[in-house]
């Protein structure tokens, strides 16, 4: 497997918000309140189980790199 299969794989899988807060250091709370205030990454349900993609996480985590960044200008 080559650097853009790995890539792929992980862009395809999808998180569960507990793995998504491990991932992000971050209580599993305060994911759902996020969530709750539309500030955190976009999420969908598949059935009735919350589900987080790589991509939608990478490009949240992105747009909060760039408002940081203004920020500090």
């Amino acid at each position: 497997m080559g650097v853009h299969d790995a890539r792929m794989d992980r862009i395809d899988r999808l998180l569960t918000p507990g793995e998504l807060a491990v991932y992000l250091d971050v209580p599993l709370t305060t994911l759902y309140a996020w969530r709750y205030g539309g500030e955190g990454p976009a999420g969908f349900r598949v059935g009735k189980h919350l589900r987080y993609r790589w991509s939608d996480i990478e490009h949240w985590i992105s747009e909060r790199v760039r408002e940081s960044e203004s920020n500090q200008r």
